[in-house]
């Protein structure tokens, strides 16, 4: 019986899982829409999910409790004053999951989790701008 197993462990220790959902976070907020697992999109839908409420918030205690779950600055920042304002009014269910096939590798299902009313051009949009400034820097 599986009683009070309530999480996937995905073969990873605890500080694993949680530099994992961390870090997939970050990128989820940073371009509104990453390609994983399906196991991982399903662990990684009610943390990204509290982390909009904490933004919905909007005071130091909730932009503190977000910075001691995410890696970077940018991020926190993003969240509090993209995310936050976008999903004001909505109450709840703020990313959708996508199943996408297999992995060719190792047939495991694949995912997209993206966020509801995303902006399409924020995927890639740090890399598009990192690029454009190396080819100001070489002209």
């Amino acid at each position: 019986m599986r009683h009070a197993r309530g999480y996937r462990r995905l073969n990873r220790t605890h500080e694993h899982r949680k530099a994992l959902f961390s870090n997939m976070a970050g990128s989820l907020i940073e371009h509104e829409q990453i390609k994983t697992t399906l196991p991982k999109a399903k662990e990684l839908r009610p943390i990204i999910e509290k982390m909009i409420t904490l933004a919905k918030r909007g005071d130091l205690h909730a932009r503190r409790l977000a910075a001691s779950r995410l890696k970077e600055d940018q991020y926190v920042s993003k969240l509090f004053d993209v995310l936050g304002p976008r999903y004001k009014d909505r109450q709840g269910g703020y990313v959708r999951i996508m199943k996408a096939g297999f992995r060719y590798g190792d047939m495991a299902p694949m995912a997209i989790i993206e966020f509801v009313d995303r902006d399409v051009d924020a995927k890639g949009a740090a890399d598009k701008a990192r690029v454009a400034a190396e080819e100001a820097a070489e002209e």
